[in-house]
């Protein structure tokens, strides 16, 4: 059921985050850096930890995520996702719950790119009748 190591990838936005996770204490690593070290925003470390708190598995498994692209809070979802999709690997039957929560969901909002003649994606010029 359970293998030694599992390897999985979540995305958000431009963030691409590869997550490996075995059977251990609950240390998670981001970067070669502890995940205390990496987010200092507590918003950040709660969003990575909601997969684990979900399946009641908060402890039980020590992760290394490799992370790059995008701004931390991107990361941090890549990150989510990537740890959902690991443990749905490790134990398919936390599939549903997770599932329901929608963390096995690439979340696909992206940034609207910028049209020209425009300044921005939707903004337009102040329009000068005369």
């Amino acid at each position: 059921m359970a293998e030694e190591l599992v390897h999985a990838v979540g995305k958000r936005k431009t963030s691409v985050a590869r997550v490996w996770m075995r059977p251990g204490n609950g240390l998670i690593t981001i970067n070669k850096k502890p995940m205390d070290e990496y987010l200092t925003r507590d918003l950040d470390r709660i969003l990575i930890q909601h997969p684990f708190a979900l399946t009641d598995t908060a402890g039980k498994y020590d992760v290394t995520i490799n992370v790059r692209g995008g701004g931390i809070s991107g990361q941090a979802g890549a990150m989510r996702h990537g740890i959902s999709r690991a443990l749905v690997e490790m134990n398919p039957d936390m599939r549903s719950i997770l599932k329901k929560a929608a963390l096995l969901t690439r979340d696909a909002r992206v940034k609207e790119r910028k049209k020209y003649g425009q300044p921005g994606a939707r903004k337009r010029f102040q329009y000068s009748k005369r």
